[in-house]
């Protein structure tokens, strides 16, 4: 059996690099890499401004265009795509016939390439024209990561200038080479940069959906302490500080982030003018109220089922004022979430080292949303309609009182963020009690009736609604036998005109408004 020298072997996988290759777009804390190349007698090669940088660090630095013998042409869209530059790159220096075409031709080998892209979705992100827009698509560029990261038994690729530190690091500690397992992993984050960036440009050219596929691709992630349970993984994709300035307390969790997200939406429901409290648990209202005062809105949303908010989220649409703040204070909570706090309030919820205090910033959200569902993918508009009365057919004879089409409006916020099947209790714009995620409707409204009556909710004048029609009028009768004058579901049963006759005969008012607020 022949023996290896292990050792020798891991040497030859090291690469001394001999030559560069640097065209990037941001020149930040490039300088002390250049300075490290030039330290180890790299012979450089550049293009445009990046070699213009270089020259005034005093470096000696060849430009492409000498190594091409052509120029920089079409306004600076075609600089590096040569055979010069790209044999030199794909070359395989263990295959003579390579090394043999490099020598006719006089092609320099590259063992390192370094570049920084067009920052495409920077510029999208601007609200810049489409002509800038289609600019900042880099060609070059990608094609010169794609063929370093194709060729990475011999070449290092850096693909972004996140990457600088890491290359710098590396060619410090190993004087000035790569080893193979140094290359691979570089060129495993070069076609993360290369796929990412084709994905954004796809997805920009695509807005109106016209080829229907699913391409999304999230850079920026963070490990969670776990997922939904303990024994479950939990990783977060996306950039929490777009969203929120995070003032206090432990690292958001899987579940602190549903929430967060199932607060977000139903917070944007209401009017920021009127100040608006909700309490979350599970992804469901357990309390909600609007007032005249902040103070007043978050003791009514308290008020509707104190129980579940222990250990809940926090979200209001006004700025924290102290007086709330004491009484928030009270209760043990997970996350608050608001557009601002007083000095005072954040002092005092800084006392508590692991409660969640975040700001929430003015951001667009997506307006699509997906799951993954058996071996692929779920993808749906966001349902992002809220009912207005001018949506309104008022179905029964009686119509409802102005004061009751207030609750109507109120209550179909609620139930349209509440897991189905739902049925939602409110009066004087307060959530009184809501029955979620049942597997019969009839039983959400009986739940909704029990917690109702258990924090003491005198049902007479209130109004219901639900997520979807109601296939029988049991719903209906029930509501009446508690009290409920005024109801406001889709419509759309074989059955409505059942539904309908009871309300006529028992002088309630009935609402329909066409549109499903199903929540799964």
């Amino acid at each position: 059996m022949p023996q290896f020298n292990f050792h020798k072997l891991h040497f030859m996988s090291r690469k001394k690099i001999k030559s560069a290759l640097i065209s990037v777009f941001y020149k930040d804390h490039l300088e002390p890499l250049i300075q490290e190349l030039h330290k180890n007698n790299v012979t450089l090669y550049s293009t445009g401004g990046t070699q213009l940088f270089i020259e005034e660090l005093k470096i000696p630095v060849i430009p492409v265009e000498n190594l091409t013998s052509y120029p920089s042409i079409l306004g600076g869209r075609v600089k590096t795509l040569h055979p010069k530059v790209f044999g030199g790159i794909l070359s395989r220096r263990e295959l003579d016939t390579d090394l043999a075409q490099l020598s006719e031709y006089e092609i320099p080998e590259i063992d390192l390439v370094i570049v920084d892209l067009y920052p495409f979705e920077e510029t999208v992100s601007s609200g810049a024209s489409e002509q800038d827009i289609i600019e900042k698509i880099d060609i070059g560029g990608i094609s010169l990561i794609r063929a370093a990261a194709k060729n990475y038994k011999d070449v290092a690729i850096i693909s972004s200038r996140t990457q600088y530190n890491q290359i710098l690091y590396i060619l410090k500690e190993k004087e000035g080479a790569t080893d193979i397992e140094d290359r691979k992993r570089l060129a495993l984050m070069a076609f993360n940069v290369s796929s990412h960036y084709d994905s954004a440009i796809f997805n920009w050219f695509n807005k109106e959906n016209e080829i229907s596929v699913f391409k999304q691709s999230l850079q920026k992630h963070q490990v969670l302490r776990y997922g939904e349970n303990p024994h479950q993984k939990g990783v977060f994709y996306g950039n929490l500080e777009n969203l929120f300035d995070k003032l206090n307390g432990k690292e958001l969790s899987y579940n602190n982030l549903l929430d967060i997200d199932a607060a977000i939406n139903i917070i944007s429901e209401f009017d920021p003018k009127r100040p608006t409290f909700a309490i979350l648990k599970h992804n469901n209202a357990c309390g909600l109220a609007t007032r005249n005062t902040l103070l007043e809105a978050w003791a009514d949303a308290l008020a509707a089922d104190p129980v579940s908010a222990f250990g809940g989220v926090i979200i209001t649409n006004q700025k924290v004022d102290i007086a709330t703040a004491t009484e928030i204070n009270n209760l043990f909570f997970e996350v608050l979430i608001a557009p601002g706090y007083d000095e005072k309030s954040i002092e005092l919820f800084n006392q508590k080292k692991n409660r969640i205090i975040l700001v929430q910033k003015q951001l667009a959200l997506p307006k699509q949303q997906f799951r993954t569902a058996l071996n692929g993918v779920l993808v749906q508009d966001k349902d992002l309609k809220t009912v207005q009365t001018s949506d309104f057919t008022v179905a029964s004879k009686k119509s409802p009182s102005q004061s009751e089409v207030s609750d109507l409006l109120f209550a179909n916020k609620i139930v349209k963020h509440t897991k189905s099947n739902t049925i939602v209790f409110a009066k004087n714009e307060q959530l009184l009690a809501s029955g979620t995620g049942q597997t019969s409707r009839v039983d959400a409204l009986k739940q909704a009736v029990v917690k109702a009556k258990s924090f003491g909710f005198d049902l007479h004048g209130a109004v219901m609604a639900s997520d979807a029609f109601f296939p029988f009028p049991d719903c209906v009768e029930l509501a009446n036998n508690e009290g409920i004058t005024a109801v406001i579901q889709p419509g759309g049963s074989i059955k409505d005109k059942e539904s309908i006759d009871y309300c006529d005969a028992h002088n309630m008012a009935m609402i329909t408004t066409g549109f499903r607020h199903f929540k799964h």
